[in-house]
């Protein structure tokens, strides 16, 4: 019964996404003491990302989860992602966002996409990781990121996490993103419709394991489409940001002929320094005491570690998170 009503979270992300999908009044805030690890009655809004992908469905999951456990109403909206993400938190828009380790480091140093402004956020935990998807036609030539030149390839929503990895991809095997490519910057529902039209030659996509439409896009296309091997280009993306890993993306998560060597990034939930400190703690403690819960909405929240919780730097903890993970 309570699987059935956190998937029916997931079914009010839609409505969020097509109304007003931003700022919520945070009676919380003025309720919610220091140095407690109980919520308060208030409402929170979660930025997420694209319709398909693990964001969006695992952040109308948290959102149930939050609504049927604390005295906070939460609701969840379809956003662009990492950076959008960030930049709205910051602006009061969204309470609590999804991101990619790596947009949310930039974010914390003024550097990639916040340009010299350092933004007001912190950790409420390290989550699950992302693992970059490079997808291209199979008839397209594309054998690297280097075969791109003058191909239209797919580099993510404008202002997401998928886009800044696909930029630094391009720059790191010597394109120019603006000119070398054609960029298609859409988000992943058209990405996917694009390539079974035969469209656009590939795609960049950063996320959890499975995504639900690059599913949908291998049990259509089968062989038309293939995953290619880009870690040859982490050095240069670890000189730019440490926080990049190589990972190995299981050939059955696709039912692929085998796996796929791949740049996995880990994504955090953030919020900005002045969310309220019993809020932060019993959230945080709710996401790892109610794993099992999050994991029937998608098998990414497996990955939901107390111990990998912590590691966010250069982000910090969020003084109330700290308490729920005993960091302080």
């Amino acid at each position: 019964m309570r699987a059935t009503r956190i998937v029916a979270g997931i079914v009010a992300v839609g409505l969020v996404a097509t109304g007003c999908g931003g700022k919520r009044p945070t009676d919380s805030a003025q309720n919610s003491g220091a140095g407690g690890c109980e919520a308060a009655a208030g409402r929170v809004t979660i930025a997420t990302g694209n319709t398909g992908g693990v964001y969006y469905t695992l952040g109308g999951g948290l959102a149930q989860l939050i609504s049927d456990n604390t005295p906070i109403k939460a609701s969840a909206a379809e956003t662009g992602a990492s950076v959008q993400n960030i930049q709205q938190l910051v602006a009061g828009d969204y309470d609590i966002a999804f991101s990619l380790a790596d947009s949310a480091a930039d974010a914390v140093k003024g550097t990639g996409s916040f340009d010299g402004k350092k933004q007001d956020i912190t950790a409420l935990a390290r989550i699950y990781s992302n693992y970059t998807q490079v997808v291209v036609r199979s008839g397209s030539g594309i054998s690297s990121v280097a075969d791109m030149r003058g191909k239209k390839i797919s580099t993510g929503s404008p202002k997401s996490g998928t886009e800044v990895i696909a930029n630094r991809l391009l720059k790191a095997a010597g394109l120019d993103p603006a000119s070398d490519v054609s960029a298609q910057r859409l988000a992943l529902r058209q990405t996917v419709d694009q390539m079974k039209a035969g469209q656009i030659d590939g795609f960049v996509w950063s996320g959890g394991l499975p995504t639900p439409e690059v599913t949908d896009l291998t049990t259509s296309l089968k062989d038309g489409v293939r995953f290619i091997d880009v870690t040859s280009l982490l050095p240069k993306l670890q000189e730019i940001n440490p926080v990049y890993e190589k990972g190995s993306l299981p050939g059955e998560t696709y039912q692929l002929p085998a796996d796929v060597p791949s740049i996995v990034v880990p994504n955090m939930l953030l919020v900005r320094s002045d969310f309220p400190e019993g809020d932060a703690c019993a959230i945080t403690n709710l996401i790892f005491d109610k794993k099992a819960e999050l994991v029937k909405v998608h098998k990414a929240a497996n990955a939901l570690d107390r111990k990998k919780a912590v590691e966010t730097d250069p982000v910090p903890l969020h003084p109330g998170a700290k308490r729920a993970l005993g960091a302080g």
